[in-house]
């Protein structure tokens, strides 16, 4: 059983994303051209998740088979939601290669909630949101969130707290802060992932972030439920 490494980047168009294989010793060189250079005339690829199988030849072409519907010709490329293939990729039996700095549990568990959150999120109305708290060892945090079209928006301007978690968010990452202070607007694939941004931390961005009454989000999910 022929042992190599299969991989998922995100790349600059949201919701298209690079599924790929390579050899044992060439993971770091391959990811450095494809983050550099790009692939079929898409740029900034960025390595999301790769673990090393057995039958990895096998295992690619039974992705491609699966996810076939949504692949560009001829590429690559497809039109997925990158949790679902990281989901299922991590749930795989092999080694984890990326990321180094969480288990397969813990990228699964993840990815099943940014998946379930991402879900939910056609549930929040349209409209602004607040969150506004104070953080230990920092003080007061405070920003906006805009919600449109179901895609979420944190606002320019909002006060955040230092980032104190070693694995933050893709989304937290891309955000441009000066002196605490959020310089533009930064959009965000969960209201937990746009909490992380403002807080600093892993928190349930459903219960933080509230509607003009007071009212946590997460009363738009309990609404439905009843």
């Amino acid at each position: 059983m022929k042992r190599g490494i299969i991989y998922v980047m995100t790349s600059v168009v949201p919701g298209l994303i690079k599924i790929g294989k390579t050899d044992l010793n060439n993971f770091e060189k391959r990811m450095w051209g494809l983050e550099r250079h790009g692939y079929a005339n898409v740029a900034g690829l960025k390595r999301e998740f790769a673990i090393e199988v057995d039958d990895y030849d096998e295992k690619e072409r039974l992705l491609d088979e699966i996810f076939s519907k949504s692949r560009v010709p001829n590429t690559e490329l497809f039109a997925l939601d990158i949790d679902l293939v990281i989901q299922l990729l991590s749930s795989f039996e092999g080694q984890q290669i990326y990321p180094e700095l969480e288990t397969k549990e813990e990228v699964f568990k993840k990815s099943t909630t940014e998946r379930i959150e991402k879900q939910d999120i056609n549930l929040i109305p349209d409209g602004v949101y607040t969150l506004d708290r104070n953080v230990k060892d920092f003080g007061k945090v405070k920003a906006t969130l805009e919600v449109e079209d179901r895609v979420l928006t944190v606002k320019s301007g909002a006060k955040c707290a230092p980032i104190s978690n070693d694995n933050p968010p893709k989304d937290v990452l891309k955000a441009d802060i000066i002196d605490n202070i959020l310089q533009e607007d930064q959009i965000f694939t969960s209201p937990s992932s746009a909490a992380f941004l403002v807080v600093g931390n892993n928190v349930n961005g459903w219960k933080h972030w509230k509607n003009k009454d007071g009212d946590p989000i997460d009363i738009y999910r309990k609404n439905n439920k009843d």
